[in-house]
Order: C-alpha cells, then sequence, then structure tokens
C-alpha cells in the first residue's frame, strides 16, 4: 500500500470522520487537481475496504473501516469541525503545531477534551462547541478542569511537559459567561480570532523632529 493511502486511513482513524474536501486540503493541496486526486484515493480505499462513506451528504463524508462512531449520527458533524479546526491551525503555520490528539482520556479524571494540542510554544485543552449550551452546563465543564487543575494529575497525563496547566480555549460562534480563578480561558469563535486578538498593536509614530536653533 501506499505511503500516502496509510496516511489517510490513519488520519481517518484520528479525526473519526472527514469529508473529501478536508482530504483534498490535508493530502492534495499541492496538486494540480486536489479533489480529483483525493476523489481518486478515497475510492481505491473504499473498494479496498479500508474506509466507508456516507453517500447522502455532498462532498461525501468519509468514516475508517469499521468506523469509531455512528455514521449518521449526530457526533460526525462535531468531529468535522474539529477537523476544520487543526486545518485552520496548520493554515496559520504548519510546524507551530506540534501535538494534536482528538478526544485524550485520562485515567481517573473527569476530563475528556476534545483536543490536547502543543500550539505555538502553549499547551491548550480545546472545546469544540458545535451545539449551545446553558452556561451553567459550560461552567460546570470549567468546573472539571479547575478539579483536573488542583489535581496535579495533569502533569502526568500530558503527553509533552510544560510548567503550567494548559489553556482551556472554547471555539464556539457565541461567548460563553464563564469564569475560573484557577485555569486561563479564552473564547474565540475561530483561530484566526485568536491570531487578531494576540497580536500586538502597532505603535503610534514617535516624534523624532530635531529643533533648530541657537546653540545655548
Amino acid at each position: 500500500m501506499r505511503k500516502r493511502d496509510l496516511e489517510i486511513i490513519s488520519t481517518l482513524q484520528q479525526f473519526r470522520a472527514m469529508t473529501r474536501d478536508q482530504v483534498a486540503a490535508l493530502f492534495f493541496a499541492n496538486t494540480k487537481n486536489p479533489i480529483r486526486h483525493a476523489n481518486e484515493v478515497l475510492k481505491r480505499l473504499r473498494d479496498r475496504g479500508y474506509a466507508e462513506a456516507d453517500t447522502n451528504r455532498q462532498p461525501y463524508v468519509y468514516f475508517p473501516k469499521p468506523a469509531r462512531i455512528k455514521t449518521n449520527g449526530q457526533k460526525v458533524d462535531h468531529f468535522l469541525k474539529i477537523t476544520d479546526f487543526y486545518l485552520q491551525l496548520r493554515g496559520h503555520g504548519e510546524k507551530d503545531l506540534k501535538h494534536f490528539a482528538v478526544e485524550s482520556q485520562f485515567p481517573n479524571v473527569d476530563v475528556r477534551p476534545d483536543i490536547v494540542m502543543f500550539w505555538r510554544g502553549s499547551a491548550f485543552f480545546a472545546e469544540i462547541q458545535n451545539t449551545q449550551y446553558t452556561a451553567k452546563v459550560m461552567q460546570q465543564k470549567i468546573a472539571r478542569y479547575e478539579a483536573f487543575a488542583r489535581s496535579e494529575l495533569w502533569r502526568e497525563c500530558l503527553p509533552f511537559r510544560v510548567k503550567r496547566f494548559p489553556t482551556v480555549w472554547i471555539i464556539a460562534d457565541h461567548k460563553y459567561n464563564v469564569s475560573s480563578e484557577y485555569v486561563r480561558i479564552i473564547q474565540t469563535k475561530d483561530v484566526a480570532q485568536l491570531i487578531a486578538m494576540t497580536k500586538p498593536k502597532p505603535q503610534p509614530p514617535q516624534d523624532i523632529s530635531i529643533r533648530i536653533g541657537k546653540a545655548p
């Protein structure tokens, strides 16, 4: 089997679900016709029993075979949004993303982040909100992160070493009224908004005019 085919199968396993266009963007962006190449490879993987597809969607949504989630379930859109988020991160600097894991499970911990990642020198627990929850439900989620932070178990659970508890990054179309004294929380609708927020503001030009006069 070709190396790229193996990489696509592995990525489908990681993300659970991907559209044809997402596969094209991730693996064939540098080709003359990314969509055609993605279609050819994905068809081959389906024919050989390595992938399956929901053909009722346009473009098709692909899953590893056997699928890790219900192919017609509500969580499909959630995982597609996680893949979109991953593509956004790569689009702002592929080398900046050192680690990206989907739905990591930690033993004896009541926290299951959508994403654990190390990006631009910082650690994050990312929560992709495809469904709008109440502020109470979200605050309860933050409380579980607070308990995780206070337990110090996070130092053993993370696949990389950092000095401080990862930032909880909520990605949603609206802002939740949540807060914490123990963990840092940021909320944006996408990656571009966070980059815009953290971009240094241009400083006003300094007055470097020189007065010309008689010497004292």
